[in-house]
């Protein structure tokens, strides 16, 4: 148990100063297995209910969620429910179903796609036989099928032997399909790997006797039509209300089952334990795969309350290289583009990866989600303010290649909000020569505009872009206590008429009015025309 020292004691909302010593369960970071976390006495926000319910009504499905929401642990979960680990449940809302499975425990094949190596198909077939051989072999079952036909018969030779020894099996699969994502970069080797894993997934089709619970669990579904084309009793339950907070906290169970740890971290932090829940919940919550349930990253959430800071751990924890590759791949331009998007209902079931569109993709991933479901469409957006900033940081580190951008977008907040154009432009351009000369390649106003909103967002500043008036649209729009800066981008492919483009955004500005419906009390309204030369690559006043 961690013991922490907490010199301020929430009391009626606010806070007092005072001593406490309060022990507090251990936050069960990084730890995918469900025996370690018991056993170790790790805090768990019980989910074995809807687990229960899962297990007892849909014997074969398929659930898709993004990095760091407790896919592992789920899997290891189901494991110990069927394999009676009654003393693992102790206190739990499955513990009875458990103990009365413990009487006729069934035989659990598990296995993690991202184990394996996906270098290549043959590598990756090897490494997967490989796995299944040693496992059959440690059953004692001979394996006459694998020494034939590879990791597919393999699997038919473990199913039955664990079928002949303890009975019907339980499969549980994790990241299905992380073979094709590591190989998104080439959609050959991805077609390939999706052609091995058919033939793989298949066998569970055609074995059906043999099983009693199948799961798979990944973050995409895009490949799901190829590789589960033979699967139709596979149910997908990835949107299902009943199952929509499977993984992930609610708010509830955030402060029921962290309470001790929202009150230590909020004494850390000088703030009242309503202060910190507000600012968690803007930036932590509002995951929603039903169109109804908001739930928090538990990662972000234990990361936060362990460390005592509200601070981006979605993004430093790691992004994962297939969205980069995907962006690159689509030319995905400001991410401020997806906010508010209205799409069918079923806009994330009918494609393959590589025809995807970047809103279906991004909802995978974790970086879109839904935030309102309508009669016939879903309207998405950024869940919280932890992932809207980490897409736009991997935009500036792995698509623009901007170093120091926190520090450059600091220094240009400072600049706007003295309405110091001149060095605004200035920082602005030693953001665009720092990358590469490829990446200019073909791109007009959009990009430059996008770019400068990134590097203010990239800071965890709010700017906004494409500000609607009654007669038009501003560029770019920043509000402080006492300033408000209008600004409007234009771009000369050659570097020729900048003159005149800059009056023309001038009178832009004043003919449509975007300074005016801030024009009001004693804040002082600054106004300015960039222009991007195409041909230095460089901003202009």
């Amino acid at each position: 148990m961690l013991t922490f020292i907490s010199d301020r004691i929430k009391m009626n909302g606010g806070i007092r100063m005072g001593m406490m010593d309060e022990k507090l369960l251990k936050l069960p970071i990084g730890i995918q297995s469900f025996d370690k976390l018991r056993q170790g006495n790790y805090l768990y926000v019980d989910k074995t209910k809807r687990l229960q319910e899962l297990v007892t009504s849909i014997p074969w499905c398929f659930l898709s969620r993004p990095r760091r929401f407790g896919k592992s642990l789920t899997l290891s979960t189901l494991d110990a429910m069927f394999s009676g680990k009654g003393d693992l449940f102790k206190g739990l809302a499955a513990e009875k179903w458990v103990e009365e499975q413990a009487g006729r425990p069934s035989p659990v094949l598990r296995l993690d796609m991202a184990h394996y190596l996906t270098g290549d198909k043959k590598s990756f077939e090897n490494s997967l036989y490989i796995n299944l051989k040693v496992f059959g072999q440690r059953h004692g079952f001979s394996m006459p099928r694998g020494d034939v036909e590879g990791a597919a018969g393999a699997l038919k030779d473990v199913i039955e032997g664990l079928y002949d020894d303890k009975g019907p099996v339980v499969v549980l699969i994790d990241e299905y399909d992380k073979p094709i994502l590591d190989n998104i970069s080439d959609l050959n080797a991805a077609n390939e790997m999706r052609q091995t894993l058919r033939s793989f997934y298949t066998v569970l089709k055609s074995f059906d006797e043999y099983l009693r619970f199948v799961m798979l669990t990944g973050i995409s579904k895009f490949s799901k039509t190829g590789v589960f084309s033979a699967l139709n009793n596979l149910e997908d339950i990835s949107m299902d209300f009943q199952y929509g907070d499977i993984m992930g906290y609610t708010q509830t169970e955030l402060e029921d089952n962290l309470s001790n740890w929202i009150e230590d971290a909020a004494a850390r932090m000088r703030l009242s334990r309503n202060e910190l829940l507000s600012r968690m919940k803007d930036y932590y919550d509002g995951f929603c795969f039903d169109g109804k349930m908001k739930l928090y990253n538990p990662f972000s959430v234990m990361q936060c309350l362990k460390k005592g800071d509200i601070a981006n751990y979605w993004y430093v924890s790691g992004s994962s290289s297939f969205i980069v590759t995907y962006m690159k791949q689509h030319g995905i331009q400001d991410p401020a583009e997806y906010r508010h998007m209205e799409v069918s209902k079923d806009f994330a079931d009918t494609h393959e990866i590589e025809t995807s569109t970047p809103e279906s993709f991004l909802y995978q991933s974790g970086y879109l989600t839904i935030e309102e479901k309508r009669e016939s469409s879903l309207i998405l957006d950024y869940p919280n303010d932890e992932v809207r900033i980490s897409l736009v940081r991997m935009y500036l580190d792995e698509v623009y290649h901007v170093k120091n951008y926190i520090a450059l977008g600091t220094k240009l907040w400072g600049a706007l909000s003295e309405g110091n154009i001149k060095e605004t432009v200035r920082l602005y351009n030693i953001a665009l020569s720092g990358i590469p000369y490829t990446d200019f390649a073909n791109h007009g106003e959009l990009f430059y505009r996008s770019l400068f909103l990134m590097l203010l967002r990239g800071a965890s500043i709010t700017a906004n872009g494409e500000v609607p008036t009654n007669l038009g649209r501003s560029d770019v729009l920043i509000q402080f206590l006492k300033r408000v800066v209008v600004l409007e981008f234009k771009f000369s492919k050659d570097g020729a008429g900048i003159d005149g483009l800059r009056q023309k955004g001038k009178d832009q500005i004043e003919e449509k009015g975007y300074a005016k419906p801030y024009d009001v009390g004693d804040r002082a309204i600054t106004t300015a025309v960039i222009v991007i030369d195409g041909e230095k690559r460089k901003a202009v006043l």
